[in-house]
């Protein structure tokens, strides 16, 4: 979990600040960044789900909320290096 908050400090020193929700577009790359994390969201609520009936590690939830959030940064990493605009929702 520490090491995914230092990758997206790293990538985000690089990215303008976030002033609202962005479309989930752009370059192919991104896309999938996008669709990663995506999926990696509806994981974590399968989980939160899950930690109610039975018993789930304490880690498992936030490396997965971390992961699905430096997915979601690398896509705009991968979005600002191929040229594509953050396009406001």
């Amino acid at each position: 979990v520490e090491a995914f908050e230092r990758m997206m400090d790293r990538a985000d020193a690089e990215l303008p600040p976030l002033k609202g929700f962005i479309l989930r577009c752009g370059t192919k790359g991104a896309a999938f960044l996008h669709l990663a994390c995506t999926i990696c969201r509806r994981a974590e609520r399968h989980v939160v789900l899950l930690s109610r009936k039975s018993s789930v590690p304490p880690i498992v939830i936030p490396y997965i909320n971390r992961l699905s959030d430096l997915l979601f940064v690398l896509a705009r990493v991968e979005n600002k290096r191929g040229g594509e605009e953050q396009i406001p929702w």
